[in-house]
């Protein structure tokens, strides 16, 4: 007999692979570096985060192993006796590359996210945010219970038509969060985080920028991987929080928090997704102290900015449409579901993998292949990935693929 559940999920399930949207896993025996065999066959990969080939240096790899010695796993969470030495040495390291006073390791940067804005903001206050922010963000908002306000893509000036009225109906004594993505994770683009701190300043409200893919890739002089808030030229007082992951540019996993030591300690005693779960294990803390420490002087991010200058001018070079992108993503728009799927395949014929992402992860209308640029893609690599490219897109205009 088959249940109410079933049938449910039997009808979603239809519903979604009708619509070209049913999402499927891709198997690899190992981290790509960037070759990497998936599903059994040796492919080159556009489509990881790993964007300074951390993930498998061997420097990182050998630390990992060492770091195991200390234990399979933290046994407690943090507060409990889940927090070891190695891990105070990577919070330290986080503050000393991000320039902030202090740090706290999350599981992921999904929980950094929904535990940071549920300790800060609550009913009576306000969370803003741009419309393409990462889910996480999005999530934190909603369950927060503060009102929930949101501007149009980078937009200054909705972003100030927000403020204004959040700021109205808060009064004195509300708070108001300005949550954004610093590099989006779609579209490659960067937040005007300059712009926006000057308008948090100006209107009493507190800016949070997510450096998922900022951390590690960019920076500025003094901070040259802190992320996009430090290329803005922000510091601790203009930008005072900031949250990265460690499983894209530092090539590991968890994530941080980075600010003040009073933030900090606020967050340790009422951000719930930090107290009420397991430390992160002692072998992956010892990884992202490697991994950091191999990219602070960011020679692996200034080889990876060369890497995306030398894509950007062969790509145009052909006519390839790309977004305006200076980060290491490198999207593609090609709008239908089946044309996205159609020259992701056929690049996969070629041997190159990239993402097709599709709604609901991408707005309807705006399908696009994700090309992900690391600093260990060689340019013969690039130069095969654009070749590959221009040949799909000819074919399946030929072929008449449409929506």
């Amino acid at each position: 007999m088959t249940s109410s559940l079933d049938s449910f999920v039997a009808q979603r399930l239809a519903e979604r692979r009708a619509q070209q949207l049913f999402r499927s896993h891709k198997t690899l025996a190992a981290a790509p570096g960037p070759n990497a065999r998936v599903d059994g066959r040796e492919l080159v990969t556009f489509s990881s985060n790993d964007y300074l080939g951390l993930a498998t240096h061997p420097q990182v790899i050998a630390a990992q192993q060492r770091g195991a010695e200390l234990g399979a796993g933290a046994t407690a969470s943090h507060l409990v006796n889940g927090h070891f030495e190695i891990h105070q040495q990577l919070q330290q390291k986080i503050a000393e590359l991000t320039g902030r006073e202090a740090a706290l390791l999350f599981g992921s940067g999904y929980m950094a996210n929904v535990g940071v804005i549920n300790a800060l903001v609550g009913r009576g206050d306000f969370v803003v945010q741009d419309k393409l922010n990462h889910a996480s963000l999005i999530d934190g908002g909603r369950l927060s219970g503060a009102q929930y306000l949101r501007f149009a893509h980078n937009d200054p000036v909705a972003l100030e038509r927000q403020l204004q009225r959040a700021r109205a109906q808060a009064g004195d004594r509300g708070k108001i969060l300005l949550a954004v993505d610093g590099v989006y994770s779609m579209d490659g683009d960067t937040a005007p985080l300059a712009a926006m701190a000057a308008l948090c300043e100006t209107y009493d409200t507190w800016l949070m920028v997510d450096e998922a893919h900022g951390f590690g890739a960019m920076g500025s002089e003094a901070f040259p991987c802190a992320g996009s808030a430090a290329a803005a030229g922000l510091d601790q007082a203009s930008a005072p929080i900031v949250m990265g992951t460690l499983g894209k540019a530092a090539g590991n996993a968890g994530a941080f928090v980075a600010g003040s030591r009073a933030l900090i300690d606020y967050l340790t005693q009422f951000a719930r997704t930090y107290i009420y779960t397991t430390g992160m294990p002692p072998a992956v803390a010892a990884g992202c102290v490697q991994a950091l420490s191999l990219m602070q002087g960011g020679s692996l991010a200034w080889t990876l900015q060369q890497r995306i200058e030398y894509f950007r001018s062969r790509a145009a070079m052909l006519g390839l449409p790309l977004e305006e992108s200076t980060s290491a993503i490198q999207p593609l728009v090609l709008g239908c579901e089946n044309t996205v799927l159609a020259v992701a395949q056929a690049l996969q014929k070629a041997g190159y993998l990239v993402g097709a992402i599709r709604p609901p992860t991408v707005p309807t209308g705006t399908a696009r292949l994700r090309i992900t640029l690391s600093a260990v893609h060689s340019e013969a690599q690039i130069d095969g990935l654009l070749t590959a490219l221009a040949t799909a897109l000819e074919k399946t205009q030929v072929a008449g693929v449409s929506p």
